[in-house]
């Protein structure tokens, strides 16, 4: 349950401001059809997080147990730092819109999260945890926390949230997790 409930916290957070989360903003406004988006959120982020928690598990099995914690520790503290620096949406990401409003979305919250926070986020976490399917979940779970509201409530939440104190919520929790897995404390306190 641990790593259900830390990946979905830590994406949640990470997500809020994050440009994704602007994605979902503006393909609310652009297509007013909530339902097609938040389904296409989902599957996108469930197909490109699955990957992600594999491609996690994966590297586990190519790294000793000392240098993995290592690049572990490293790569949460390096998301801490990535966190706190503001992201941009590149207006292109929601031109797909000859697809249809469901393949739009599927196809632009993909192409986003490639190489995006969360998606590294999670092929850390998984290796961490070594449970792709838990951590898979949690950040599904936290990336549709953070994006149906965007999607629903659109402009009457868009200025309503402190997007600096979230963003430095998300990467002191980052920087925890890195610090506690450098001091190999990962094993004793969960995670």
């Amino acid at each position: 349950m641990d790593a259900f409930l830390v990946s979905t916290g830590i994406v949640a957070l990470a997500e809020i401001g994050d440009k994704t989360q602007l994605l979902a903003f503006i393909l609310a406004a652009k297509f007013r059809k909530p339902l097609q988006i938040v389904l296409g959120i989902l599957v996108a982020t469930l197909v490109n997080h699955s990957f992600a928690g594999v491609l996690g598990s994966w590297i586990t099995l190519l790294l000793g147990p000392v240098t993995m914690r290592w690049v572990l520790g490293v790569s949460f503290i390096a998301m801490a730092l990535w966190t706190l620096i503001p992201d941009k949406l590149d207006e292109k990401d929601a031109s797909l819109e000859r697809f249809g409003v469901f393949s739009t979305t599927c196809i632009a919250f993909f192409l986003a999260e490639m190489g995006d926070k969360t998606q590294v986020a999670t092929v850390a976490l998984a290796a961490q945890y070594q449970s792709v399917v838990q951590v898979v979940a949690g950040t599904t779970f936290g990336m549709m926390i953070a994006n149906v509201p965007a999607v629903l409530l659109g402009d009457q939440i868009a200025g309503k949230i402190p997007v600096r104190a979230v963003h430095g919520l998300a990467a002191l929790i980052f920087a925890a997790l890195g610090v506690a897995t450098l001091l190999g404390a990962g094993e004793r306190i969960g995670f």
